[in-house]
């Protein structure tokens, strides 16, 4: 028996047949869980506290108008979707046609059920909307949406370890035809102008003929990285880096965080790294176990990467001082201690980034900031 005392407006587009003065009175929350496609959006629709209604399958331009038309109606519009890689775009357009849009993690929806379509996932997302809008924030995970500015930035470094990825590609990709034809391997930077002019000699004519156009992606590859390396050191040229922390580093890492003052407490930035060992307690027994690695990757590389360069060159570094006793009890402890660095490290730039503290605070050592040489001849 359908419900008539808690009736629905999903699938009415003029969303009340009222005189203009009754609606001028009557204001609903539309509430909506998106599963975005490259092509569609399939869409659960909750009028205030209604009853969800069958999601339907739109065009991206099909929802904005939809979207745009509630709020020139004078009504709320509430959207979320999981982040994937269709970036942002829906985002800024639900936004610019007014609704309130929220971008949470990816999560599984529906653990005890054995069936998943796009569908589904689209009411959970709404049903998880309408509980976290009354409250109950742990429903959703929302993500905080970088500016334009930050995410060029950052997609600057994730160019650069594309390339990096493609550079080795290639490289053994041609040490893999050699091997194969003549039993012989190629060293490392085989591709340069000296070797290849030396190592071009010693090969078959076939396998030569096979690796030159492998060496001209290559170059071109090198000079792309070139290319991305210096725009990326430019941001931060003129600071001074603590020693052991490089340019190239610390622009990364600012790039993937975007903005350090995101964070408002400590333990914020060492979540974020994905370096918090996971938990498995109850009552007075606590069990900890491996690094949960819910976080940037990327971040967590570049700090364990930079964590052996202080523990070399930042003999004073507060962390390093108090872990010393426990880096001389063998390599697999050595490695325990270096991830759990890199989490006091994340917390160390935090503070120094964001002017809670000075280097000299954190025992760290700078390196002058480099001289311009026309500014300094003019």
């Amino acid at each position: 028996m359908k419900n008539t005392n808690n009736p629905t407006q999903h699938g009415n587009d003029n969303t009340s047949n009222t005189t203009p003065a009754d609606n001028a009175a009557v204001r609903h929350a539309f509430k909506l869980g998106l599963d975005v496609d490259l092509h569609f959006v399939v869409t659960a629709v909750q009028c205030d506290r209604g009853t969800i209604a069958l999601a339907q399958k739109w065009t991206r331009g099909q929802l904005i108008v939809w979207v745009r038309k509630q709020i020139q109606a004078g009504h709320q519009v509430h959207t979320v979707y999981e982040a994937c890689g269709f970036g942002y775009t829906l985002h800024h357009l639900l936004s610019a046609a007014g609704a309130q849009s929220i971008i949470t993690t990816p999560m599984r929806l529906s653990p005890e059920r054995r069936r998943k379509n796009d569908r589904l996932d689209a009411r959970e997302l709404c049903v998880r909307l309408s509980r976290h809008l009354d409250g109950h924030e742990h429903e959703l995970k929302p993500i905080r949406i970088p500016k334009v500015g930050e995410q060029e930035r950052r997609e600057l470094g994730r160019q650069r370890d594309f390339f990096l990825r493609q550079l080795r590609r290639l490289e053994n990709h041609g040490r893999a035809l050699r091997i194969e034809f003549e039993h012989e391997t190629l060293p490392g930077g085989w591709a340069g102008p000296r070797k290849w002019k030396q190592l071009a000699r010693t090969c078959s004519p076939f396998v030569r003929t096979q690796l030159e156009p492998i060496v001209t992606q290559i170059r071109q590859v090198k000079a792309q990285l070139s290319k991305l390396t210096a725009q990326i050191q430019a941001t931060v040229a003129q600071e001074k880096l603590p020693v052991g922390l490089g340019a190239l580093t610390l622009a990364l890492l600012d790039g993937e965080v975007c903005d350090w003052g995101r964070f408002k407490h400590r333990k914020a930035p060492a979540r974020y790294t994905g370096c918090c060992p996971s938990e498995h307690s109850s009552g007075g027994v606590q069990r900890f176990g491996h690094i949960d690695r819910h976080g940037n990757k990327h971040v967590r590389r570049l700090l364990v990467e930079a964590v052996w360069r202080f523990l070399k060159w930042q003999p004073q570094w507060h962390a390093r001082v108090k872990y010393l006793p426990k880096l001389k009890h063998g390599a697999a402890l050595k490695k325990k201690i270096a991830v759990a660095l890199a989490r006091q490290l994340a917390i160390d730039l935090w503070r120094w980034r964001t002017g809670r503290c000075t280097a000299a605070e954190l025992g760290w050592s700078l390196r002058p900031a480099p001289v311009d040489q026309r500014a300094a001849a003019n």
